[in-house]
């Protein structure tokens, strides 16, 4: 019996449009199991989850937040709602790929609006990631032209950045890691009604 240090990591996507979705296509693409979930019942969309690949788990809220990482796919609007199906988040990771556009600063109390995500998922550790490429772009194969695509990642956790931009690593793109939130994190999240400077920016990485 394997001990609990050698278990894989689990993955899930909270959330099935369109980033949804491409977020799928992406471990499909590289045979990584994913449990997908919405506030609907799993059987509404599972057919949509079988079309990108069997490695998309429908399934519903309460299993998909069993697993290690969590990617939130859902509108900002919506995360406080999605952080209530657990009481506590403690050595969860959490992806927060939402884009709070539009939303006054008044409404996320001044803070950066992943750190006021943040807050909603008690005990767990944030990364904002995936967030900046639109779900057409998201959704491609990240090879190209012989480089990769690049995701921004920035967390106030080192170690739950590095992590994710393994995973990041593994699922084709270039991972490029940009500090703590409230700092070079600030690139990649929008504040009212302006979008951070990296948001839309489709780069490639290429190794020298």
């Amino acid at each position: 019996m394997s001990s609990p240090e050698n278990k894989a990591t689990s993955y899930a996507i909270i959330g099935f449009g369109k980033i949804g979705k491409a977020l799928g296509k992406a471990f499909a693409r590289n045979g990584i199991n994913v449990s997908v979930a919405t506030t609907r019942n799993p059987e509404s969309f599972e057919s949509e989850a079988a079309a990108i690949g069997p490695e998309i788990i429908a399934t519903t809220l309460t299993e998909a937040v069993k697993a290690d990482v969590i990617f939130l796919a859902v509108r900002f609007e919506a995360h406080a709602e999605v952080a209530k199906a657990l009481p506590n988040w403690e050595a969860k990771i959490i992806v927060d790929v939402t884009n709070a556009y539009g939303v006054p600063p008044e409404k996320t109390d001044g803070l950066p609006s992943a750190s006021f995500v943040a807050r909603s998922f008690e005990g767990g550790k944030l990364v904002k990631g995936f967030n900046h490429l639109i779900a057409a772009i998201l959704e491609q194969n990240p090879a190209v032209n012989g480089g990769q695509r690049v995701v921004f990642l920035a967390s106030d956790d080192d170690n739950a950045a590095t992590e994710v931009g393994t995973l990041a690593a593994k699922l084709g793109f270039a991972p490029i890691q940009l500090g703590k939130l409230a700092e070079g994190g600030l690139l990649v999240q929008p504040r009212g009604n302006s979008w951070g400077k990296l948001i839309f920016q489709d780069l490639v990485k290429f190794d020298k």
